[in-house]
């Protein structure tokens, strides 16, 4: 009686449980929501400081999730940030840390914004005539190369080859190359006209590869093209040139004129900003060692510049009559004069993202030195940042902003974290004798000086990864040499030089800086030859970028232990690749490239026509981490390659890159030749059979596959350049107009100027 008691109390039980679960499971997971939340809460409590540092980061998120877009999004959007600023700031008293949720979601609305209303004030791509035009314009800039000279045309118009009357004027700036023996020598402010050929920018090198188009569109360029003939120019005919153009042509012209070789050219880049005159030998022996950054004028040429005119001014001012002295503070007038010195300096050298972000941080020291007040050194960066994005949306995409960025976040959090250590090392220092520390000083400026090396140099390895593939192992080394000298000889002598320049003893300072350069030439020439200085490593994905620059800021930006949860996120983002897998075939823009990667062997191959771009080649092997060395041509007729990946006849190559996955024929014969009927009948035989998953060829195949995609000279014509996977059971095939989409810089498919195509062959 009592079991069968027990037993029904516990099938009622059980019957009422059955109909308590479901509202019990809610009331469990409200619970551990709870727990998550006050965990989060407390969390959030103790960074209360950091909350604002996220901003820039979700105004990033906001940028690249409308350069993700594969369409253009409804104007409409760009009010959407507004509800969602109201409502954090209707939040913010009561509940501050959801208002901060609300507040990143708003700040992403605000950049997606952003980018979307600079993209569409931006006037639309140029159609350009196919054969070649008469250019009048006015010069915007003036380029040096290592042979010849580049100019950079405002308010441009086009007539024909005949001359005749010139179009409207273009509102797009043109670039054209001038002859190498043409003795014009423009200057900004100049009009000029020369008979050139001009195309629009070039399409990505494969699908997902950097958009030249993109950052054209957005920098104002049009076209690019070179002269056909000898340029006639009309001095000061206009003033279209920007502020300082034409002293930034004339300094680095009397700087090549002073200093020879390829040390003017680097000189005159580490004053100006150009960099197209350096030969090709100096920018890879600077690439290799890891010197690369000391040519683009950065953060660190801007504080020499502004730490020289800041010690220069200082002295002036011990100078000065004691009772004048003590009427003005030293330290204020120094900083102005620092800012002011690194203003000019910045326009000078073109205002390049490194430049803007260390004279906004340096504005913000500037103004703390004023009112008396310490910059706080991750809200300065922080405020940098936003405002970059806000005026420059598309600067985030590129590497100049992605590795500035990233080093100065590291070195800033380094410096944080290793203060109080060096605090409480100084305290324990002050006893100890005058030799002791001496010695401690000499110890920690080297240590720092590596630590800073090896911060920044870790902290841009992932974006050097992703948009270069490569890997320098000595840049510590070159570093460590060559910077000082940069800091120490080159920069001052150049200041002294500019200064110089107005009287015409520019000499007297340009010939030490020469020194100075060869020097650190020679430290990059000697860590290049080293072995193994510079790997080359197939770049990492764009979401792996993503995890790993979130972790970096994760790891930086929060200040307590759960800011250790970032370093699994960048271990996870570098090892991206690992779990991506790379193309198979690679098809240029204008089909005269095409490479082949054969996964089991790791080998290469690559077909190069007459006309194929060298630098599309480049960047075409970058994909799989391969040197153009290292790619091989397809074997002669009736070769072997790649252990049986790759065989051979006069008329065609069949491929199959790996094991069990379905194959390619690459039709080699020139249309027109002796063997046209052999290729006609091995690509007929082809799409019957259905022997292979994609056929390619160089010149246009007039032929229809069912059962195999076909890419021609007509493919890449109309969709760009393509990739193709090789699957078990076919091929994935995705050309660039797929990946990119209907965006505005990317140009509408192409009308024939004739019937669509020529007569197809059906099969």
């Amino acid at each position: 009686m009592s079991g069968a008691s027990t037993i029904a109390g516990d099938s009622g039980a059980g019957s009422a449980g059955v109909g308590a679960r479901p509202s019990a499971r809610p009331g469990v997971l409200a619970t551990v929501a709870a727990l998550v939340a006050a965990s989060g809460e407390r969390r959030l409590a103790a960074e209360r400081g950091r909350l604002a540092l996220w901003l820039p980061v979700a105004l990033g998120a906001g940028i690249l999730a409308y350069f993700d877009l594969r369409s253009e999004p409804a104007a409409g959007w760009r009010v959407v940030p507004l509800p969602f600023l109201a409502l954090a700031l209707l939040l913010a008293p009561r509940r501050p840390h959801l208002a901060w949720g609300i507040g990143l979601l708003a700040t992403a609305a605000l950049g997606f914004s952003a980018a979307s209303w600079h993209a569409a004030r931006q006037p639309p791509p140029l159609v350009l005539p196919a054969r070649a035009v008469v250019v009048t314009g006015l010069v915007h800039s003036v380029a040096l190369l290592p042979e010849g000279r580049r100019i950079t045309l405002a308010e441009a118009r086009l007539a024909g080859d005949g001359g005749g009357t010139a179009a409207p004027p273009l509102p797009r700036l043109v670039r054209v190359r001038l002859r190498n023996d043409d003795p014009a020598r423009p200057m900004p402010g100049d009009r000029v006209t020369v008979r050139a050929l001009l195309r629009a920018p070039s399409a990505p090198a494969y699908p997902g590869a950097w958009d030249f188009q993109r950052a054209a569109f957005f920098s104002g360029l049009g076209a690019s093209g070179f002269a056909l003939g000898p340029a006639s120019v009309l001095p000061g005919a206009g003033g279209a040139a920007p502020p300082l153009a034409g002293l930034r042509a004339r300094i680095e012209a009397r700087t090549v004129a002073a200093i020879p070789g390829e040390a003017g050219a680097v000189a005159a880049a580490l004053l100006t900003g150009g960099q197209s005159a350096i030969p090709p030998a100096a920018i890879a022996a600077m690439r290799d060692s890891g010197l690369a950054h000391l040519l683009s004028v950065s953060g660190l040429h801007l504080t020499i510049v502004m730490g020289v005119a800041f010690g220069v001014v200082r002295l002036l001012a011990a100078a000065l009559p004691a009772a004048l002295a003590l009427r003005i503070s030293s330290k204020g007038c120094a900083a102005v004069a620092a800012l002011a010195a690194g203003g000019f300096y910045m326009l000078l050298a073109g205002a390049e993202v490194p430049m803007r972000r260390s004279f906004a941080m340096a504005a913000l020291v500037t103004l703390g030195i004023l009112l008396g007040r310490r910059a706080l050194s991750l809200r300065g960066l922080a405020l940098a940042a936003g405002a970059v994005l806000l005026l420059d949306p598309v600067q985030l995409l590129g590497p100049s902003f992605q590795m500035s960025f990233a080093a100065v976040l590291a070195l800033i959090a380094g410096w944080e974290w290793v203060r109080p250590h060096l605090v409480a090392g100084r305290v324990a220092r002050a006893d100890a004798s005058m030799a002791r520390r001496v010695a401690g000083k000499a110890l920690l400026w080297l240590a720092g000086g590596v630590a800073t090396s090896l911060l920044a140099g870790a902290a841009t390895t992932p974006f050097g990864l992703y948009h270069f593939g490569r890997l320098q192992l000595y840049g510590v080394v070159a570093n460590a040499v060559a910077v000082p000298i940069t800091s120490v000889l080159v920069m001052p002598a150049g200041m002294a030089a500019v200064a110089l320049m107005p009287f015409g003893l520019e000499d007297l300072a340009l010939t030490p800086m020469g020194w100075g350069v060869e020097a650190v030439l020679a430290v990059a020439r000697a860590v290049a030859s080293w072995p193994g200085a510079a790997l080359v490593v197939a770049p990492m994905p764009g979401w792996g970028l993503a995890v790993t620059t979130f972790g970096m800021a994760w790891l930086c930006l929060w200040r307590t232990g759960w800011r250790a949860l970032g370093v699994p996120l960048i271990v996870l983002g570098l090892a991206s690749g690992m779990f991506e897998r790379r193309p198979d075939l690679l098809v240029s823009a204008d089909a005269r490239l095409i490479a082949l990667h054969v996964a089991d062997g790791g080998e290469t191959f690559l077909q190069r026509l007459s006309g194929g771009s060298a630098f599309m080649r480049d960047a075409m092997l970058r994909a799989w981490g391969v040197e153009p060395g290292d790619a091989q041509p397809f074997p002669e007729a009736g070769g072997t390659a790649g252990g049986g990946a790759v065989h051979c006849t006069a008329v065609a190559c069949t491929l199959r890159p790996r094991e069990g996955a379905a194959g390619a024929l690459l039709v080699r014969a020139v249309p027109g030749g002796a063997e046209e009927g052999q290729r006609r009948a091995v690509v007929q035989e082809a799409c019957r059979t259905g022997a292979v998953a994609v056929v390619l060829a160089a010149e246009p195949l007039r032929i229809r596959c069912r059962r195999a995609a076909v890419i021609d000279r007509f493919t890449v014509w109309r969709d760009g350049p393509h990739a193709v996977w090789l699957e078990r059971d076919g091929a994935q095939v995705v050309s660039d107009r797929a990946w990119r989409g209907e965006r505005p810089w990317v140009p509408p498919p192409p009308r024939p100027r004739g019937p669509a195509e020529p007569p197809a062959l059906t099969e």
